[in-house]
């Protein structure tokens, strides 16, 4: 069979995202938000999603890179005719004390070699590809109207030769400008060289400032830089990925939108920005769950939009072919009205370093009583509830092992907090519902197999528990978190070290694909219980599983190698970050600043 690997690469500025393919399509941008309508979208539809393509009149092949460190991919082509290459970047620099980040792609295009004959075509759509945006040449670009706001197209390149979809040579470097709302009102080549000199400055000094720890730097680089640009500025909100409706599998339909910031997320997320040593996105999205925390009198929600709002229908747009001719095709999440109860262990443990990391003003904290006190009522009404779970089963419920874990640590970290500004009561009652969720864990254990399933009454297991033993709850020096870790490796780890999340049916039935953050999780594992050359061996072992630009998507297949799922994947690029951290700091390697 063959490996399936996702073909684009990412670039974007924290005002937006957009996928380049190797065929040099802008297969997937939506605007003006991250969780708009496409405006570019062939990789869910090669007829109805639009087009904006540089490619040669003869057969091509084509190679991408990153500049080094930074966010700016380069494609280069070879064809018949010679060779050239696009460098594509969305701005982001430091601009008036503050960060510039237009909504605006930049393509640069110069002939390396010979006289190749090149065609740009662009053709935006909105409303999830049911229009075309109506064309309006101009003396140096193209208006086109029709969605919600105007874009245009600037460029160098005869507008006839665009407008009309004509081939010409290209004989010296030509550029494109393409934005959203606000056309480019300066001069072309020297605004463009400008803004890509800043960018690629931008991205290499923030590269510079983390603190990255000397174990496959490169590949810890990339998902640093990954995991930055899916985070939403404006708001502090990460998304879980860029894209929706890819499938865990060929044919699974399995299909989701994750354009949408998980809360069940933010502990791991903070981890991996706090090891790295970037404080300023930790803060703004601290900032975005403290809103959601205020704002949310009753439940939380699982997930959210950007902007913390509560609304993601889930719909399906039947009209589109989807990835590959992979239906349905989702937008929404449905997942937004599960009942997932470790979400407030989560928002409590995110919270706490506002009390305990020094880096943030204890006095201009007025308010601390109350929102440790309105979190551990959230848990307290919840902590003997079954939920959905971390992977957000749709047609039944369990007490999970996994949600009563994080009940169980956001009680240790209220205790923690209470501690520290001094309320004894607020401590004591943390102490006792910690010790509840304890209970309920404890009924997940099997003695039998020594092992924890993944809820209480249920057989089965599930790699979420492996958090047992990097949570805390476990003593990984102990035999019981040894015993743990290796039932679940013999049960679910394949051969090439990849782990599935759990083997029995759920309402799609069984999984095929494994799931790759659970794979770094038992690496996390491995080297907490002392198996450090086992560790090592399994990281690198994963390493393969990337695309040619060291992207990885959320699932792998076992059998093949190939990608699947959404892509890039935040979770997996997180949990690359914090495995490579737990590794190096057990090898006690240096970090280099």
């Amino acid at each position: 069979m063959v490996k399936h690997t996702y073909q684009t690469g990412l670039i974007g500025n924290c005002a937006f995202l957009a996928h380049v393919h190797k065929n040099t399509d802008i297969s997937w941008l939506c605007w003006p938000r991250f969780d708009s309508t496409f405006v570019f979208g062939s990789l869910l539809d090669e007829q109805k999603g639009g087009e904006f393509s540089i490619r040669p009149a003869s057969q091509f092949t084509s190679e991408q890179s990153y500049l080094e460190n930074t966010n700016v991919l380069v494609t280069k082509v070879t064809c018949d005719d010679g060779e050239y290459q696009i460098t594509d970047l969305a701005p982001r620099f430091l601009q008036y004390d503050r960060y510039f980040k237009p909504l605006m792609l930049i393509r640069k295009i110069e002939p390396i070699s010979g006289t190749p004959r090149l065609k740009v075509k662009c053709e935006p759509v909105t409303e999830y590809g049911k229009r075309k945006l109506r064309g309006q040449r101009g003396s140096n670009h193209i208006e086109y109207y029709g969605g919600e706001d105007i874009m245009r197209l600037t460029t160098d390149i005869p507008i006839t030769y665009i407008y009309d979809e004509r081939y010409f040579v290209l004989s010296e470097t030509k550029y494109l400008v393409l934005t959203y709302g606000h056309p480019l009102e300066a001069p072309l080549v020297s605004t463009c060289e400008t803004f890509l000199r800043e960018t690629v400055k931008y991205w290499r000094t923030w590269i510079k400032f983390s603190s990255i720890a000397g174990f496959f730097q490169e590949y810890v680089i990339r998902s640093a830089l990954a995991l930055k640009i899916h985070q939403y500025e404006d708001t502090g909100a990460i998304i879980a990925a860029s894209t929706t409706s890819l499938p865990e599998y060929d044919g699974s339909g399995r299909n989701w939108d994750y354009r949408y910031c998980w809360l069940r997320d933010t502990h791991y997320v903070l981890n991996s920005l706090n090891h790295i040593g970037h404080f300023q996105e930790m803060e703004k999205y601290f900032n975005y769950v403290a809103d959601i925390s205020v704002s949310e009198e009753s439940r939380y929600q699982p997930l959210y939009r950007i902007d913390g709002s509560k609304q993601l229908d889930e719909s399906i747009l039947e009209y589109l072919d989807g990835y590959k001719g992979n239906k349905p095709v989702r937008i929404g999440n449905q997942a937004n009205e599960h009942i997932q109860n470790d979400i407030y262990g989560q928002v409590m443990i995110s919270i706490m370093p506002l009390y305990t990391d020094h880096r943030f003003i204890f006095r201009e904290r007025k308010d601390s009583r109350k929102w440790i006190s309105s979190i551990l009522d959230k848990i307290e009404a919840t902590i003997d509830e079954k939920d959905a779970g971390i992977w957000e089963f749709r047609n039944f419920a369990n007490t999970h092992c996994y949600s009563n874990l994080f009940q169980w640590a956001g009680c240790g970290a209220a205790a923690k907090t209470a501690a520290t500004i001094g309320d004894k009561d607020l401590e004591a009652k943390a102490r006792r519902l910690q010790a509840r969720a304890a209970e309920h864990i404890e009924s997940c254990y099997d003695p039998v197999r020594k092992v924890y399933t993944n809820a209480v009454g249920s057989e089965h297991l599930d790699a979420s528990t492996l958090q047992l033993i990097m949570m805390g709850y476990l003593d990984p020096t102990s035999d019981r978190a040894k015993d743990h870790l290796k039932a679940l490796e013999a049960e679910l780890k394949t051969e090439s070290g990849l782990i599935y999340r759990y083997l029995h049916a759920d309402d799609f039935g069984k999984p095929k694909t494994t799931f790759l953050i659970c794979a770094f999780w038992y690496v996390e594992a491995l080297a907490c219980v002392g198996r450090i050359d086992e560790a090592v061996t399994e990281f690198e072992k994963l390493m393969k599983y990337s695309n040619h630009l060291k992207l990885f998507s959320e699932d792998v297949d076992e059998e093949t190698g190939s990608q699947w799922g959404n892509f890039p994947q935040a979770y997996s690029h997180v949990g690359l970050m914090n495995a490579a951290y737990r590794i190096a700091m057990k090898l006690d390697k240096p970090i280099f600043l």
